[in-house]
Protein backbone atom coordinates (compact mmCIF):
# COMPACT_ATOMS: atom_id res chain seq x y z
CA UNK A 1 0.00 0.00 0.00
CA UNK A 2 1.06 3.16 -1.09
CA UNK A 3 0.11 6.64 0.11
CA UNK A 4 -1.38 7.31 -3.24
CA UNK A 5 -3.61 4.36 -2.38
CA UNK A 6 -5.38 6.51 -0.26
CA UNK A 7 -7.59 8.64 -2.41
CA UNK A 8 -6.42 12.44 -3.27
CA UNK A 9 -3.23 11.69 -1.38
CA UNK A 10 0.20 11.89 -1.68
CA UNK A 11 3.13 10.95 0.08
CA UNK A 12 6.01 13.64 -0.73
CA UNK A 13 9.62 14.66 0.73
CA UNK A 14 9.41 17.72 3.29
CA UNK A 15 10.92 20.87 2.62
CA UNK A 16 11.43 21.96 6.70
CA UNK A 17 11.06 25.54 5.04
CA UNK A 18 7.71 24.57 3.58
CA UNK A 19 5.23 26.97 6.32
CA UNK A 20 3.18 23.78 6.10
CA UNK A 21 5.81 22.03 7.34
CA UNK A 22 5.70 24.28 10.62
CA UNK A 23 2.12 23.88 11.01
CA UNK A 24 1.94 20.01 10.67
CA UNK A 25 4.50 19.83 13.52
CA UNK A 26 2.97 22.22 15.76
CA UNK A 27 -0.39 20.50 15.38
CA UNK A 28 2.01 16.63 15.90
CA UNK A 29 3.97 18.93 19.31
CA UNK A 30 0.28 20.44 20.80
CA UNK A 31 -1.15 16.73 20.34
CA UNK A 32 1.58 15.21 22.56
CA UNK A 33 1.64 17.85 24.53
CA UNK A 34 -1.02 16.22 27.08
CA UNK A 35 -0.15 12.80 26.76
CA UNK A 36 3.08 12.61 29.32
CA UNK A 37 5.16 15.15 30.87
CA UNK A 38 7.79 17.33 28.73
CA UNK A 39 11.02 15.09 29.85
CA UNK A 40 8.72 11.85 28.44
CA UNK A 41 7.77 13.43 24.92
CA UNK A 42 10.36 12.85 22.18
CA UNK A 43 8.68 14.29 18.74
CA UNK A 44 11.18 16.28 16.76
CA UNK A 45 10.94 20.14 16.28
CA UNK A 46 11.11 21.75 12.58
CA UNK A 47 14.75 22.43 13.26
CA UNK A 48 15.33 18.93 14.01
CA UNK A 49 14.18 18.37 10.89
CA UNK A 50 16.94 20.54 9.00
CA UNK A 51 19.55 17.49 10.42
CA UNK A 52 21.13 15.96 7.38
CA UNK A 53 20.41 12.64 9.39
CA UNK A 54 16.67 12.68 9.26
CA UNK A 55 14.76 11.96 6.20
CA UNK A 56 11.28 13.52 6.33
CA UNK A 57 7.97 12.91 4.48
CA UNK A 58 4.69 14.69 4.00
CA UNK A 59 1.04 13.32 3.01
CA UNK A 60 -1.09 15.95 0.97
CA UNK A 61 -4.37 16.19 0.21
CA UNK A 62 -6.06 19.27 -1.18
CA UNK A 63 -2.74 21.49 -0.44
CA UNK A 64 -2.31 20.67 2.94
CA UNK A 65 -0.43 18.12 4.98
CA UNK A 66 -2.35 15.57 6.35
CA UNK A 67 0.24 13.01 7.77
CA UNK A 68 4.13 12.70 8.21
CA UNK A 69 6.57 9.94 9.09
CA UNK A 70 10.74 10.60 9.17
CA UNK A 71 13.65 8.01 9.74
CA UNK A 72 16.49 9.17 11.76
CA UNK A 73 19.97 7.42 11.38
CA UNK A 74 21.15 6.53 14.46
CA UNK A 75 24.48 4.92 12.63
CA UNK A 76 25.55 1.23 12.02
CA UNK A 77 22.36 0.66 9.49
CA UNK A 78 20.07 1.43 12.79
CA UNK A 79 17.12 3.71 11.79
CA UNK A 80 14.84 5.34 14.05
CA UNK A 81 11.05 6.05 13.04
CA UNK A 82 10.05 9.14 13.99
CA UNK A 83 6.96 11.55 13.93
CA UNK A 84 4.04 9.06 12.26
CA UNK A 85 1.20 11.63 12.21
CA UNK A 86 -2.39 11.32 10.23
CA UNK A 87 -4.47 14.34 11.14
CA UNK A 88 -6.99 13.31 13.00
CA UNK A 89 -9.75 13.85 10.09
CA UNK A 90 -8.28 11.00 7.58
CA UNK A 91 -7.60 8.43 10.81
CA UNK A 92 -8.80 5.37 10.13
CA UNK A 93 -8.52 5.38 6.15
CA UNK A 94 -5.49 3.58 5.74
CA UNK A 95 -2.83 6.37 5.10
CA UNK A 96 -0.79 5.71 8.77
CA UNK A 97 -0.21 2.19 7.17
CA UNK A 98 0.83 3.48 3.77
CA UNK A 99 3.39 6.12 5.63
CA UNK A 100 4.96 3.13 7.55
CA UNK A 101 4.70 0.95 4.54
CA UNK A 102 6.95 3.70 2.61
CA UNK A 103 9.29 4.29 5.35
CA UNK A 104 10.06 0.86 5.95
CA UNK A 105 10.62 0.47 2.13
CA UNK A 106 12.95 3.26 2.27
CA UNK A 107 14.54 1.93 5.03
CA UNK A 108 15.23 -1.46 3.42
CA UNK A 109 16.27 0.53 -0.18
CA UNK A 110 18.80 2.10 1.98
CA UNK A 111 20.07 -0.77 2.99
CA UNK A 112 18.83 -0.53 6.69
CA UNK A 113 19.35 -3.23 9.55
CA UNK A 114 17.25 -2.52 11.80
CA UNK A 115 14.06 0.28 12.20
CA UNK A 116 13.25 1.05 15.75
CA UNK A 117 11.06 3.83 17.33
CA UNK A 118 9.46 4.81 20.47
CA UNK A 119 5.97 5.43 20.77
CA UNK A 120 3.61 6.40 23.95
CA UNK A 121 2.00 3.77 26.53
CA UNK A 122 -0.69 6.04 26.79
CA UNK A 123 -3.92 4.77 25.67
CA UNK A 124 -4.33 6.79 22.81
CA UNK A 125 -1.40 5.35 21.28
CA UNK A 126 -2.73 1.72 21.14
CA UNK A 127 -3.90 2.04 17.46
CA UNK A 128 -0.16 2.95 16.83
CA UNK A 129 0.93 0.37 18.94
CA UNK A 130 -1.20 -1.94 17.20
CA UNK A 131 -0.33 -0.84 13.56
CA UNK A 132 3.52 -1.22 14.47
CA UNK A 133 3.02 -4.90 16.07
CA UNK A 134 0.87 -6.12 13.25
CA UNK A 135 3.96 -5.14 10.76
CA UNK A 136 6.23 -7.62 12.84
CA UNK A 137 8.00 -4.65 15.42
CA UNK A 138 8.62 -6.20 18.93
CA UNK A 139 9.13 -4.99 22.26
CA UNK A 140 12.38 -3.22 22.51
CA UNK A 141 14.67 -2.10 25.54
CA UNK A 142 15.33 1.67 25.47
CA UNK A 143 17.87 2.55 22.25
CA UNK A 144 20.19 5.39 21.51
CA UNK A 145 19.54 7.99 23.78
CA UNK A 146 16.11 6.49 25.71
CA UNK A 147 16.04 5.19 28.79
CA UNK A 148 13.77 3.45 31.01
CA UNK A 149 10.27 5.60 31.05
CA UNK A 150 6.65 4.72 31.88
CA UNK A 151 5.58 6.86 29.67
CA UNK A 152 7.35 4.95 26.27
CA UNK A 153 7.18 1.77 24.50
CA UNK A 154 10.27 1.59 22.75
CA UNK A 155 9.68 -1.39 19.42
CA UNK A 156 12.23 -2.76 17.03
CA UNK A 157 12.22 -4.90 13.54
CA UNK A 158 15.14 -6.25 11.72
CA UNK A 159 14.71 -6.05 7.98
Amino acid sequence: MTAEAVPGVALVRADPDDPRVAVLVDEHLAEMEPTAPACSRHALTVEEFRDPAVRLWVAEAGGDLVGSVALKDLGGGHLELKTMRVSPALRGTGLGRALLVHALAEARAGGAARVSLETGAAEVFAPARALYRAHSFTDCEPFGDYRPDRHSVFLTLAL
